[in-house]
């Protein structure tokens, strides 16, 4: 059997919708998803309706655990906390080591949460491009190699173009709009790509960098 790897990236977030409420923030770089980044996610849940995903992985910050937990509903699955697919610890965009919101209150706001699941990356704040890069690609790879089902990755745009640089092998034109799909086949040992930054599933689209 080929194995699938989806890919996602978060929905829009409140951030970029109003940029003032960074100012007030208890966690200024853990934003929620906007409105609008709520349809996005549940649109991406209704697109994968139907496909033959098994599990679902999620960066711990907000907006991607948001993401998928729309996704979670739509296709009655848990979901797993994965460090490795974490936003890039970018000194030049946090100041400091993003302060998330803790597990157990993650755990209760979204019961689909897998209190089993632990991290197979830990992310280590600051971190610069080489160690994004080989970061997310290789939890992808490992991922792939754990679970032989079809998987769902959701990641922000760094780890949406790190994950498929890793598998792939190589580093391709990676596409990572809001809430795209980037859909990897594998193919004896190598990596096809049939869908790069897919949004035709959104019925409205925007564009931001983190």
């Amino acid at each position: 059997m080929n194995q699938t790897i989806w890919i996602a990236r978060h929905g829009n977030r409140l951030d970029f919708v109003h940029p003032e409420w960074f100012n007030t923030a208890e966690h200024p770089y853990d934003p929620p998803l906007s409105e609008d980044g709520i349809i996005q996610a549940q649109e991406l849940g209704q697109r994968l309706a139907g496909e033959k995903i098994r599990h679902i992985f999620a960066s711990p910050f907000l907006r991607t655990v948001q993401t998928a937990d729309k996704v979670a509903q739509i296709l009655d699955l848990p979901i797993k906390i994965e460090s490795g697919l974490s936003e890039w610890l970018n000194p030049d965009w946090m100041k400091n080591d993003p302060q998330k919101l803790p597990m157990e209150v993650l755990q209760e706001q979204f019961p689909r949460i897998d209190p089993i699941y632990r991290s197979r990356i830990t992310p280590h704040y600051p971190e610069n491009s080489d160690r994004l890069i080989q970061r997310t690609g290789e939890i992808a790879k490992q991922l792939a190699a754990e679970f032989s089902d079809d998987i769902l990755l959701v990641g922000h745009n760094t780890s949406v173009i790190g994950a498929a640089w890793g598998l792939l092998g190589s580093q391709e034109n990676i596409k990572a709009p809001l809430c795209c799909l980037v859909k990897l086949v594998q193919k004896g040992n190598k990596w096809i790509i049939q869908l790069n930054g897919d949004t035709s599933h959104l019925s409205e689209t925007k564009v931001s960098l983190k």
